[in-house]
């Protein structure tokens, strides 16, 4: 854990200290939200299917694992559209949670897509997404949560997923979903 820390602050060293390269909070703010309007006034109608939670074996005990559904039955709309390689939605889902419950996931995502096997119809992406989460746990007071999101897509058909940190029993989730485009 201690390694994976002192190479993450090297990198943000890296990627912040260089003078070539000014990062402002100020103007990612600013396209965030212009990402965020624009979606939601020209985006492309899209529709969430969640498909699958895997909880990491390596961080879950057994008994616990036999206790949690991985099954996501959920449905979820947004509208999102592609700036050059970049792909921005704002989104909305509900599906059941690891305890059977209900769950709800409202926000924001962005990733970077490269073109993979020499064509423009199949694509693998990186990004992350900025939402809220209502779970039973919290009463549904929403949660702000911040998650890394990756995708593979082949045209207007992408499986992205997500991974949810966390501690031995808790959290370390995968959760998957299907994201149609229109």
């Amino acid at each position: 854990m201690k390694t994976t820390k002192t190479l993450l602050f090297a990198l943000a060293l890296v990627l912040f200290s260089n003078n070539a390269y000014a990062f402002s909070w100020s103007q990612w703010f600013t396209n965030l939200k212009e990402n965020i309007i624009h979606a939601f006034k020209c985006g492309r109608p899209d529709i969430y299917i969640p498909v699958r939670t895997w909880h990491n074996r390596l961080t879950y005990d057994h008994a616990k694992i036999k206790e949690y559904n991985e099954e996501p039955w959920g449905f979820g709309v947004g509208k999102g559209f592609t700036d050059g390689k970049d792909w921005h939605g704002i989104y909305a889902m509900a599906f059941k949670d690891s305890n059977f419950y209900m769950q709800t996931f409202f926000g924001y995502g962005y990733q970077h897509n490269w073109s993979i096997a020499n064509s423009d119809n199949w694509k693998i992406g990186a990004g992350y997404t900025l939402g809220f989460t209502q779970r039973h746990e919290y009463s549904y007071v929403p949660v702000p949560l911040p998650l890394p999101i990756g995708s593979i897509s082949y045209k207007n058909l992408s499986l992205q997923a997500s991974y949810v940190p966390g501690v031995h029993n808790n959290g370390n989730v995968l959760f998957a979903w299907l994201k149609i485009s229109f």
